[in-house]
């Protein structure tokens, strides 16, 4: 599944004595996948801050010259997807804030790093007006720097500004934040988006932090895990070490659904469950739900592999990577022509004849959106010469667009909003289509559902989308959180 992308990641170091900088970019370059359109680094020396943003990948944004010029013991870092705000740098991450206005160099007082998403920003933006602070334009990322560095200029710490800040977000947010001298990091009241805290022991002495937005990232740098930073907790670092608060006595856990179902890499660990088993647990429920009778099952690489696993290993007909990953088309920035285009899935996606043809085919996804790319896809599965094509899919149908971070089509492009299975089934052309069942998909998961975000599956949205309420619909298929009728 491709149609459906994170908006960022995020990545952050404090410790005296450790190249933040440079450990920094491993870290990012762990978390690619929450982000390729831009990437940067900020860093704080005590002093000042510097920072370095580049456009594409993390690879392509920094060089050894870059990475060496960002010397200090504080560092935020940020991998970025394009929004409507545009693809230029200027919408690049981290934020850095001066005394007299925005800076993309040095001698700036704050860097922010934002994963998430405001829905409604009528808050914020009311208290910055009042303040006399032109909001026109803005993203809610720099909203949120601003309303910060506002507190910061009538005399609050960072830490204070945080902490008063924090009612005016309403929505979905893991920050990093760092002034000069302190880094912090925060989660919003539901912990819709993954944030944890490592510590790097190094054998010379030198110690520091480490927060990431996935556990992933630790061990490309030899850091070991510590906890995950609970929903509205905030985690200070200073020179007095680290110390965390909650802001918030309504905190409830409600992470997104996504990042087991889709966007977390599968060697990453949320809310103590393994995101690998938990994807290879739901191809084992499909299996039991959708017993279809075939030759082969083969993966949507990558993210759907646990899951075709999963699935082959509860229905005993066996595995086959029968779609080959183009796996660098997406670090090319030229268009392809016309000719190209009309190749559609076959770009990122080539079917193997040697492994389909003359085959009744089991595809396992993870899931389908506008359904356009999966479309594709099937038709090219069939001209390998497979003889049936049943698509089998690990999450229930997604009916409900989001606005906690994830970059989703209007509702109204969304397959499962406008047609039933059926419908969708005769859409992508398959022979059959099987979607896993809510049930099956929270007891694949292990955790209890009271803990989950369901918003895009069920409509039932955690944080009030206040003046973005007019945006959902009923959607044509439901999907039916247990804990609603």
């Amino acid at each position: 599944m491709s149609e459906m992308k994170h908006k960022c990641g995020v990545f952050g170091v404090y410790g005296k004595g450790l190249d933040v900088s440079r450990l920094s970019y491993f870290g990012l370059f762990s978390l690619q996948h929450r982000g390729q359109e831009s990437s940067g680094i900020a860093v704080s020396d005590g002093k000042s801050i510097k920072s370095h943003k580049g456009r594409g990948l993390v690879a392509q944004a920094f060089d050894e010259e870059a990475i060496k010029s960002l010397s200090g013991h504080i560092a935020v870092g940020h991998n970025r997807y394009s929004t409507s705000l545009g693809t230029g740098l200027e919408h690049a991450q981290p934020i850095i804030i001066n005394d007299l206005g925005r800076s993309r160099t040095s001698g700036g007082v704050l860097a922010l790093a934002h994963n998430g998403n405001l829905p409604s920003v009528a808050a914020l933006t009311d208290v910055l007006k009042r303040a006399g602070i032109r909001t026109d334009g803005k993203s809610d990322s720099e909203l949120m720097a601003d309303a910060l560095v506002h507190f910061m200029k009538e005399g609050a710490s960072l830490e204070e500004a945080v902490r008063k800040a924090f009612p005016l977000f309403t929505g979905s947010f893991s920050l990093l934040v760092m002034d000069r001298t302190t880094f912090v990091a925060v989660r919003d009241e539901c912990g819709i988006k993954p944030l944890s805290v490592g510590k790097l022991s190094a054998s010379g002495g030198d110690s520091g932090y480490v927060i990431s937005s996935e556990t992933c990232a630790f061990s490309t740098i030899g850091a070991s895990f510590v906890k995950d930073v609970l929903p509205g907790e905030m985690v200070v670092f200073d020179e007095k070490g680290m110390r965390s608060s909650l802001l918030t006595l309504s905190s409830k856990q409600k992470l997104d659904v996504f990042e087991f179902i889709y966007f977390s890499r599968p060697d990453s660990v949320l809310l103590g469950k393994s995101v690998y088993e938990v994807r290879r647990n739901c191809g084992r429920e499909l299996a039991k739900e959708a017993e279809v009778i075939a030759d082969v099952v083969v993966p949507v690489p990558e993210t759907s592999i646990p899951g075709a696993i999963g699935y082959s290993q509860q229905s005993k007909i066996p595995f086959e990577m029968g779609i080959v990953k183009n796996r660098y088309i997406h670090r090319t920035f030229i268009e392809p022509d016309e000719k190209l285009r009309h190749q559609g899935a076959k770009l990122k996606l080539t079917p193997l004849p040697a492994v389909l043809k003359g085959k009744r085919v089991i595809v396992v996804d993870d899931s389908v959106v506008r359904g356009t790319t999966t479309r594709n896809l099937i038709a090219a599965i069939f001209e390998a010469g497979a003889r049936e094509v049943h698509l089998v899919i690990t999450s229930p149908p997604v009916c409900y667009p989001d606005f906690y971070g994830i970059d989703t089509p209007d509702q109204t492009q969304l397959l499962a909003f406008t047609k039933n299975v059926d419908e969708i089934r005769e859409f992508l052309g398959v022979t059959s289509l099987h979607f896993l069942s809510y049930r099956g998909l929270i007891t694949g998961i292990g955790v209890p559902e009271e803990q989950l975000c369901t918003s895009c599956l069920t409509g039932v949205y955690p944080i009030d989308l206040r003046e973005r309420k007019k945006e959902v619909a009923p959607a044509c298929i439901k999907v039916l959180p247990h804990s609603v009728g």
